[in-house]
């Protein structure tokens, strides 16, 4: 018998605990169909009893209390909302639980923005998590001795699993469930649940927006300018001569900064103009190209496919809205 423990988080998001609860629940019905005894059993653990949740509106009820759990095979991190530090600091007490439940090899899944939490708990120095990508700044510079990838969809490294962005989290689960089961059992649970197993990626859906809550005033001018003159022919060296500071202080201080390096900043800035573009739909991509600054189809075909996970007429496809 595997024994997931669904934290009881406060400020979580209460889909993320009770969806997680279901698929391990409705694994074992499939199981029980094929005349076999069940796998999983699935217990809320919380810090209390009862925990309210969205404001008041439920309430979630702890089948056992962090003090009182005997046994665990996996810990699944729900999804938290509102102020991530806030939230990470009203459930401290599970984060340092969880890292020493890590060290007598119980392994730890976070959903979407319980990565924060996950990060706060130690487990993740050194290692890959991913995240929302809407907070993805906020986590690099609370959290920077980890390697986030917030490009993929979920992350497996000993024994520590995240997904990405909101629904992403189906994606884990099923992964988790393959983890447990088998390969045919985690195709029979995607296909009642709706998942998309090929999803992979969750670079289409990133609206870039620089981090900017940082003190080097230097630095946010340079931001400012490259936001406004993408379709320059700038490099790194002309930026440095703008704005009297060396190249070397320039990259060092902007990657510190912003967690890029300037052609990096400088690339994704010009890629997301050009999703705009492509997301209205009126110009072909040859104009859009040359209106952020390429001149080499191949070159913005293969810098855009990075940055977006996909190529520029796919994205247009996906998510053009014009009539």
């Amino acid at each position: 018998m595997v024994t997931i423990s669904i934290l009881t988080l406060r400020n979580a998001v209460l889909s993320s605990i009770v969806d997680a609860g279901y698929v391990f629940v409705k694994v074992n019905d499939f199981l029980a169909e094929n005349g076999k005894p069940p796998l999983f059993k699935v217990q809320l653990v919380g810090l209390t009893k009862e925990v309210q949740q969205n404001g008041g509106l439920f309430t979630v009820r702890a089948d056992v209390l962090l003090c009182d759990v005997e046994r665990n095979d996996l810990i699944i991190i729900p999804s938290m909302m509102g102020n991530l530090l806030i939230a990470t600091h009203l459930n401290q007490e599970f984060g340092v639980w969880v890292a020493d439940q890590y060290k007598y090899g119980v392994e730890v899944a976070s959903m979407c923005t319980g990565s924060f939490l996950l990060a706060f708990s130690g487990i993740l120095k050194g290692k890959h998590c991913t995240t929302h990508w809407q907070f993805a700044n906020e986590f690099k510079y609370y959290y920077p001795s980890v390697k986030l990838v917030d490009e993929l969809m979920i992350t497996d490294q000993n024994g520590i699993y995240s997904s990405a962005g909101s629904n992403a989290y189906w994606n884990l689960l099923i992964h988790l469930v393959e983890r447990f089961t088998d390969r045919a059992m985690a195709i029979r649970t995607a296909k009642y649940f709706v998942v998309d197993l090929d999803k992979s990626s969750q670079s289409p859906f990133v609206i870039f927006n620089g981090l900017k809550d940082h003190k080097d005033l230097l630095i946010l001018k340079v931001q400012e300018y490259v936001e406004r003159n993408y379709a320059a022919k700038l490099t790194v060296d002309n930026i440095a001569e703008i704005f009297h500071v060396t190249r070397r202080t320039l990259e060092r201080r902007f990657r510190k900064a912003t967690r890029h390096t300037v052609s990096e900043y400088f690339q994704r800035v010009k890629v997301e103009a050009a999703k705009q573009q492509l997301e209205i739909g009126k110009k072909s991509i040859l104009d859009i190209m040359t209106e952020v600054g390429y001149i080499d189809i191949q070159a913005f075909r293969q810098v855009f496919k990075r940055v977006a996970g996909m190529s520029p007429i796919d994205y247009r496809n996906k998510f053009n809205y014009s009539i």
